[in-house]
């Protein structure tokens, strides 16, 4: 981030190859430079592919240094990743401080490494600062994207041609979707459409054409939606909701509170940990179910029936739920930066 004439400049710097590009290019943001750098992995490969990814790493940081001199930004954001660590190596000769942010509760090898070079490491719950020296973190919350905050409820019932008064299931699992989400869901929607719910089914687009094919003639269900992915509208389908199903990334620590939507986690089982202590901080809170992935196509329906019908069990899911939001996270991590950063 860089001061300019009218008012801060942003510029990107992504991995070689990484799908960064085109996450810089939906997000709107008007970056004013992009730049991609070797990089690699180092932990849990190979050595051959170590030894590949340092020669990479030094080259990244070389690119890194010239594109930071060229730039001269007042400060870097790291969020993990493995183009950060070239980053932060050239930024050091430079004098240019460094923020970190962590999305997920539990810090990764990247961010465990890179909180040496961080003046200050934002983070999204206050679990979070016991991985780290004492006060090197400041709980920002997780940045929210505009469509979430103004959402409402009744935008969502339209937009979805909802009736108000039956329950709604919302079941997603980001971009490229949840394989075993879908196929559990898919396996068990004839029973929840004829119990009288109604399923916002967000397939991610890599499986959208076999969920279609699974669900057969449901597909045209008055009662089930179903979306290969949603992004503008993605605010609108949580605050129709009453319960959702989905991973727990991230966001789920934000998004689920602001709308104040009980959830039945079920973690990606092979992204370490991270998914299930975001799960199971949300569970121990008392705001979501947690359901391991290999026990959702035995447990999902008696799960999903048992809960969404029981009304006071879930009205006190929603309003701990509720009591976690933050919906400032943007602000107060611009804040962050803008301080460190000397404005």
């Amino acid at each position: 981030m860089r001061q300019g004439r009218e008012g801060h400049q942003l510029y990107f710097i992504g991995a070689a190859g990484g799908m960064e590009r085109v996450l810089v290019e939906e997000s709107g943001l008007p970056f004013a430079g992009y730049q991609e750098v070797l990089a690699g992995p180092v932990h849990g490969v190979n050595p051959l592919r170590v030894a590949a990814s340092l020669f990479r790493l030094v080259l990244g940081t070389v690119q890194s240094f010239t594109q930071l001199r060229r730039w001269r930004p007042q400060i870097i954001l790291l969020t993990g990743g493995w183009a950060n660590l070239p980053v932060a190596l050239a930024a050091r000769p430079l004098g240019i401080p460094i923020a970190i942010y962590l999305p997920d509760i539990e810090p990764g090898l990247t961010i465990k490494f890179l909180q040496r070079f961080a003046q200050k490491i934002a983070i999204t719950v206050a679990p979070s600062a016991a991985y780290f020296p004492p006060g090197k973190t400041t709980v920002t919350g997780y940045p929210l994207q505009r469509n979430r905050l103004e959402a409402t409820r009744e935008a969502g019932l339209k937009r979805f041609k909802l009736d108000a008064a039956r329950k709604t299931l919302l079941a997603f699992g980001g971009s490229r979707g949840a394989r075993n989400i879908n196929m559990a869901l898919g396996e068990i929607l004839a029973r929840l459409l004829h119990d009288g719910l109604q399923v916002i089914h967000i397939t991610g687009e890599l499986d959208w054409k076999r969920c279609v094919e699974q669900v057969g003639d449901l597909r045209g269900h008055p009662s089930y939606h179903a979306f290969p992915y949603l992004h503008e509208e993605m605010g609108l389908a949580f605050a129709a909701a009453d319960l959702a199903l989905c991973r727990a990334g991230a966001s789920t620590l934000a998004e689920l509170p602001l709308f104040g939507l009980p959830a039945i986690l079920a973690p990606y089982p092979y992204a370490w940990r991270y998914q299930k202590v975001n799960a199971d901080y949300l569970g121990e809170r008392g705001a979501a179910l947690r359901l391991n992935d290999e026990d959702m196509p035995n447990e999902l329906y008696e799960t999903i029936s048992t809960l969404i019908h029981d009304e006071a069990r879930l009205s006190a899911m929603r309003d701990r739920c509720k009591a976690l939001a933050n919906a400032n996270g943007a602000d107060r991590l611009a804040a962050l930066l803008l301080e460190i950063g000397g404005r």
